[in-house]
C-alpha cells in the first residue's frame, strides 16, 4: 500500500505497461471504507462521445465485489472481459479496435449470459 501521490504514480506506470488508463482498475482502502474507481481522469475530450474505454471501471466493480466476498460474481465478469479480449473483435479505439463504448459492453453481457 502506498500513500496518495506514490499510488497514482505506480497507478500511471502500470496503466502504461498494459496499454493504457483505460484499463487499470484502482481501490483506495480505508480502515473503514474502500473506494473503488478507474484510475483514470475524467478524459473531458471523449467525454459524451461513447468513446471510453470501459474496462478499468468494469474491473474496479470486480474488485469490489471480490472485498464483498462476491467472489462467483466477480469472477464471472472478469472472465466475460476476458473473453472479450481473447476474441479481439470488439475493442475499443485505444487498444486498436472500433467499438465503441456501449458495443464493447454489450459484448462483455453477451458474455455473462451465455
Amino acid at each position: 500500500m502506498l500513500e496518495n501521490l506514490y499510488g497514482d504514480i505506480v497507478s500511471d506506470i502500470g496503466a502504461g505497461l498494459v496499454g493504457g488508463l483505460g484499463l487499470v482498475p484502482g481501490v483506495n482502502l480505508g480502515d473503514s471504507c474502500s473506494v473503488f474507481e478507474s484510475i483514470h481522469g475524467s478524459a473531458p475530450l471523449i467525454a459524451g462521445k461513447n468513446e471510453a474505454n470501459p474496462t478499468a471501471i468494469i474491473l474496479s466493480s470486480v474488485l469490489m465485489l471480490h472485498s464483498l466476498n462476491e467472489h462467483e460474481t466477480a469472477s464471472k465478469i472478469a472472465e466475460a472481459v476476458e473473453k472479450v479480449y481473447k476474441s479481439q473483435k470488439v475493442l475499443t479505439k485505444d487498444v486498436g479496435g472500433k467499438a465503441t463504448t456501449l458495443e464493447f459492453t454489450d459484448a462483455i453481457l453477451e458474455h455473462l449470459v451465455t
